[in-house]
C-alpha cells in the first residue's frame, strides 16, 4: 500500500536510517522530538507500524524484549550481544540459497529466513576478561 508520506513519517525514517543501533520505539520517539517537539508517542508508534506494514522499515521481535526497528531493508544478518543486549548488522553476504534448500528438503513454502548470531561484543568480551582478572566487582 502506498500511503502519503507525512512530515512525521519522513522524520521517523530519517532518524531510523541514520542509526545502526536498531533502536526501540521509545528511543526513536526521543530522537524525533528533537526535530518535532510536539509529536506524541502514539504518533511515533502508529507511524512505525505503518512504515513496517509498508515495508519501509523492519520490526525486529527479539525474545520478549521491546521491538526494535531496522531502517536497512536489504536482507542482512544480525549479531546480538548476550552481555549488553545490543544488536549489530553483520557485513556478511545474505545466502538466499538456504530458503531453496530447506523448501526442497521439507516441502515447506519458505518466504524468508532470519539469522541471528549470538555471543559477546568487544566491550563485553573485555569486561569479561577484566572480571576474570579481578578488576571488575559486581
Amino acid at each position: 500500500m502506498n500511503r502519503r508520506q507525512t512530515l512525521q513519517k519522513k522524520t521517523i525514517l530519517t532518524v531510523l536510517r541514520k542509526t545502526d543501533t536498531h533502536p526501540t520505539a521509545d528511543w526513536i520517539y526521543d530522537e524525533v522530538r528533537k526535530v518535532l517537539p510536539h509529536i506524541s508517542k502514539g504518533t511515533v508508534y502508529r507511524n512505525l507500524k505503518i512504515l513496517s506494514e509498508d515495508g519501509e522499515v523492519s520490526e525486529l521481535h527479539l525474545n520478549g524484549d521491546a521491538s526494535r526497528y531496522d531502517g536497512k531493508m536489504s536482507p542482512h544478518y544480525h549479531f546480538r550481544c548476550e552481555g549488553c543486549g545490543k544488536l549489530y548488522d553483520i557485513d556478511e553476504p545474505f545466502n538466499a540459497e538456504i530458503d531453496e534448500r530447506v523448501m526442497k528438503k521439507t516441502g515447506f513454502m519458505i518466504l524468508y529466513h532470519h539469522l541471528e548470531f549470538r555471543g559477546f561484543c568487544h566491550t563485553c568480551q573485555n569486561n569479561k576478561e577484566r572480571e576474570k582478572e579481578g578488576y571488575i566487582n559486581e
